[in-house]
């Protein structure tokens, strides 16, 4: 684990490599799952108060759903989420004509409907961020069979999770703190050519 400030950083992010192949996975990662995408606290009142602006954004079918449970719910076992359709595809999920699930809010925010993007944890997958009291870790965690496309690819491109993801982690914990993993990534580098 590498620390910066109050964040534990897994190894994994530097040393692993991932980048989306949507071709494959078609976007799997908005569809498969317990739950829907977990949410804070502030997104919670943030997809409240941009409904009405990302409503036409969104799949008409899954309207309902959002209009019955709201905006997001609550998991027993982690916390606020987005709503999903059957335990299934989260209500935000748009898909496209090539069968690729995307953001609908993302969408909404592409053109300029919204200054939200979408939800942090969605923009960090595959880094997952467990929070405690006085720390936070983060952690690579792909899907196994839903991202091996991507780790492939990544291993392909040879582009780290870090780096695939710097607009995410620079979004969620600044530029400084980015910063801070690339001379971590590049002191591992060295270390490993002694």
């Amino acid at each position: 684990m590498i620390a910066i400030d109050n964040v534990l950083l897994s190894d994994e992010v530097i040393e692993e490599h991932f980048v989306c192949d949507l071709n494959k996975c078609k976007g799997g990662c908005c569809v498969d799952g317990d739950c829907g995408a977990p949410l804070t606290k502030d997104e919670t009142k943030i997809l409240k108060r941009i409904y009405p602006q990302i409503k036409s954004y969104l799949t008409p079918e899954y309207i309902p759903e959002i209009e019955t449970q709201g905006t997001h719910t609550v998991d027993k076992e982690h916390g606020y989420v987005t709503p999903a359709v059957n335990g299934g595809i989260c209500v935000y999920g748009v898909t496209d004509e090539m069968g690729i699930v995307k953001c609908g809010i993302e969408k909404a925010w592409k053109e300029g409907k919204t200054d939200f993007r979408k939800p942090i944890s969605c923009h960090l997958f595959p880094i997952r961020i467990t929070a405690n009291p006085d720390y936070e870790m983060v952690n690579y965690e792909p899907r196994e069979t839903l991202c091996k496309p991507a780790c492939k690819l990544g291993s392909q491109l040879k582009v780290p999770v870090y780096v695939f993801l710097k607009e995410a982690i620079i979004r969620k914990y600044g530029d400084d703190f980015y910063g801070a993993i690339e001379a971590v990534a590049e002191k591992m580098k060295q270390d490993k050519e002694i």
